[in-house]
């Protein structure tokens, strides 16, 4: 298969919550993350310039979503997600004290073989994110 034919990115990550209200105040006040658009099923978040966080309440899509433009299949999922975000590692220390004034605990903080930092906390559904400085993959 030519590359020009590949998916060049991942747009959408998707994580399931059992308080919608709740895991949107973590994320816009963790990460100042502007929503697009919410109501009481969904939170989908702009992150960067082109991607989208989507938070959705647990189970409030058994059937799938009928749209006035089309349907989209049910979907969900069980148990914890892991998400990793980009930080430069000029922001390593801040981040670091951004977690701690907000109570957040790391869990795990240590350094890649390559030269790559991972700081490892969860969010109040427990799903493991993660802050990564390069170093960390090849191609990051």
């Amino acid at each position: 298969m030519e590359t020009t034919s590949l998916p060049s990115a991942i747009l959408e990550t998707c994580l399931h919550v059992t308080d919608l209200a709740r895991s949107r105040d973590f994320y816009t006040g963790l990460f100042g993350y502007a929503v697009m658009k919410s109501d009481d099923r969904f939170c989908a978040f702009s992150v960067g310039t082109r991607q989208v966080l989507i938070l959705f309440r647990r189970g409030s899509d058994p059937e799938g979503t009928t749209l006035p433009f089309g349907f989209i299949p049910a979907h969900g999922s069980t148990g914890a997600g892991h998400i990793g975000f980009s930080i430069p590692p000029e922001r390593l220390a801040a981040w670091q004290a951004r977690l701690a004034e907000r109570g957040i605990a790391a869990e795990s903080t240590f350094v890649w073989p390559a030269g790559g930092t991972s700081i490892y906390f969860r969010d109040p559904d427990g799903h493991l994110l993660e802050l990564l400085t390069p170093g960390v993959w090849p191609i990051y």
